[in-house]
C-alpha cells in the first residue's frame, strides 16, 4: 500500500511515468466564486502542478475556461498541459489536441454572432461571457431566468448546430465540433498504464466516461469527484472517490506528489 494515497490511486504511483493526471479548474483547483471573472487558483496550485508534471507522464488541466485564461493564471506550471474550452484550445497550440484548426476557424464568426444575439436579448441579471470561440450564459445572479437561458441555448443549437454544455448556474455554448473532456482524456491517456481525473461539474462526466471505457480496455483508472453543496449529484455518483472541495482535491494531489520520489 502507498502511504497516504487511497487504493484507487495506487496504480498511478506504481508506474508514475506511465500515468496521466487530468484536472478541472473551477471548483477543483479554484474555489467557486460569484463572479467567474474573479476566479483564481488556490494558493500554491501552479507549483503543485509543476511537481506533479515532474513525476507523472501526463498532467493536464482540461477546463471550460479559454486557454488564455489558463495561461494567465497557471502559466508557471512547468510541464503541465493547459487545455481550454473543453478541448478546443491548448496553450501554445493553434487548437486543442483533437481539433482541426481550420474547422475551428469556421466557427469563430458563428459563435461571435451567437454571443451578440445573447447580449442583445438577455434579460437583466444574465451575464454573457465571451470565450474566444464559445460563450457562457450565467444566471447565478438571476436564477429565475434559467428557463430563458435554456430556451435561447436550444434555439441556437437548432439554428446553427452548436453544442450545449450544462454547468453550475450557467449554460455553455460551443462549436459543433467533436470534442469534449472525454475525447481529450482518451487522446492523452493513449499508451498509459493508469489515469485519474478530478472534476466537479457535469462537463467532467465525459472525462469520467472516457476513463470507464479505458478501464474496460485494461487501464487502471480513478475518477475523483470534488464536491460542495452546489455540486450535481451525478458527478459523485459516477466517481470512484469523493473529496470535499478544492482543498480536498489539493490535499490528495499533494499526497500523490509525496508518494512519488521527485
Amino acid at each position: 500500500m502507498t502511504v497516504g494515497v487511497p487504493g484507487v490511486l495506487e496504480a498511478l504511483c506504481a508506474h508514475p511515468r506511465a500515468s496521466a493526471v487530468f484536472l478541472d479548474f473551477d471548483g477543483t483547483l479554484s474555489p467557486i466564486v460569484d463572479d467567474p471573472a474573479l476566479a483564481r487558483p488556490a494558493a500554491g496550485v501552479p507549483g503543485l502542478l509543476s511537481e506533479l508534471a515532474s513525476r507523472f507522464g501526463v498532467v493536464a488541466v482540461v477546463s471550460g475556461r479559454p486557454a488564455a485564461f489558463l495561461a494567465e493564471h497557471l502559466g508557471d506550471a512547468t510541464g503541465a498541459r493547459l487545455i481550454g474550452l473543453y478541448g478546443l484550445e491548448e496553450v501554445g497550440e493553434p487548437a486543442g489536441p483533437t481539433v482541426d484548426p481550420d474547422a475551428l476557424e469556421v466557427w469563430r464568426p458563428v459563435m461571435a454572432e451567437v454571443a451578440d444575439l445573447a447580449e442583445e436579448r438577455a434579460p437583466s441579471g444574465v451575464w454573457v461571457e465571451r470565450k474566444t470561440v464559445a460563450c457562457t450564459l450565467h444566471f447565478r445572479h438571476a436564477p429565475g431566468e434559467e428557463g430563458w437561458v435554456r430556451r435561447f441555448a436550444e434555439e441556437q443549437r437548432d439554428r446553427v448546430g452548436l453544442v450545449i454544455q450544462p454547468a453550475r448556474l450557467a449554460v455553455e455554448l460551443r462549436p459543433g465540433i467533436e470534442t469534449d473532456k472525454g475525447t481529450v482524456v482518451t487522446a492523452l491517456a493513449r499508451g498509459a498504464d493508469a489515469a485519474c481525473c478530478f472534476g466537479d461539474d457535469l462537463g467532467d462526466l465525459a472525462a469520467f466516461a472516457a476513463l470507464g471505457d479505458l478501464a474496460d480496455a485494461g487501464l487502471s483508472v480513478a475518477r475523483i469527484a470534488v464536491v460542495d453543496d452546489e455540486s450535481p449529484a451525478a458527478v459523485a455518483d459516477a466517481a470512484d472517490l469523493v473529496v470535499e472541495g478544492p482543498s480536498g482535491a489539493i490535499e490528495l494531489l499533494k499526497a500523490l506528489v509525496g508518494a512519488v520520489p521527485g
